[in-house]
């Protein structure tokens, strides 16, 4: 990566990349316990190639089609796809043609849109064979019951049916948990609930040990809660161009 919009992409992701290994020492937990996921949603896939070729694995998207689209052209790159933002019903089976994890779960009217969306894209071969689509559920962190109506999620009480809903798909693995921390607040407590809602999700699904938490805002109260996994766009790409 040299000069221009590469350079400016090593660097930031540099940058990120100290702040989640400073928050990991903080915590004291090991190097590389984080799993950076760079959310390119809105960029193009030349971007996706210089984060590629500074050692970025895993790619955050959540918008149909462009997300489908910008998976085929970086095909060749080995990368790891994540579904991050809220998926329509009617989505479903294109996002499962392409992502090999979604942070969104949060009905069982999904998770059975994805289940069959999953299952037409191996008999198509859009997935290779024995491919499977790790599931996180999301869930609502807001203190209001009704949610913040911008964030999504199931309830705290929704999450076992669901659990079982995608442990029962066919092609799909319960991967874990997902929340975006509540507007106007400390992400603190948010975070320490949803450190505990995963233990409890882990003592009937010990496999489900993922914790996708954290922004460019919050990714260090994240870590420090226990997050597994930290989504983060503007602090590596920068401010979003336009949505048109």
């Amino acid at each position: 990566m040299s000069g221009g919009r590469a350079q400016e992409l090593a660097t930031s992701l540099g940058e990120v990349r100290q702040r989640v290994a400073e928050a990991e020492r903080a915590a004291g937990r090991p190097p590389g316990d984080v799993v950076l996921v760079v959310v390119t949603k809105t960029f193009p896939a030349s971007d996706v190639r210089l984060l590629a070729a500074g050692g970025a694995v895993d790619v955050g998207e959540s918008r149909e089609p462009e997300a489908g689209r910008k998976a085929v052209e970086c095909a060749d790159l080995g990368l790891r796809w994540h579904q991050v933002g809220q998926v329509q019903t009617r989505k479903a089976a294109a996002v499962a043609a392409w992502a090999d994890v979604v942070h969104s779960v949060d009905r069982a009217r999904l998770v059975g849109a994805l289940e069959r969306g999953h299952r037409r894209a191996l008999d198509e071969g859009a997935r290779p064979e024995g491919h499977v689509l790790e599931v996180l559920l999301q869930v609502d962190l807001a203190e209001d019951p009704a949610g913040d109506g911008e964030r999504g999620g199931a309830s705290p009480r929704e999450l076992a049916e669901l659990a079982d809903a995608v442990e029962a798909a066919e092609g799909l693995r319960l991967g874990g948990l997902m929340a975006v921390a509540p507007l106007g607040v400390d992400p603190r407590e948010p975070f320490a609930r949803l450190a505990q809602l995963s233990a409890r999700l882990r003592r009937d699904h010990p496999g489900a040990a993922a914790v996708s938490a954290g922004m460019s805002g919050d990714l260090e109260a994240a870590v420090a809660a226990g997050a597994t996994h930290v989504r983060v766009g503007r602090a590596v790409l920068g401010a979003r161009p336009p949505i048109v």
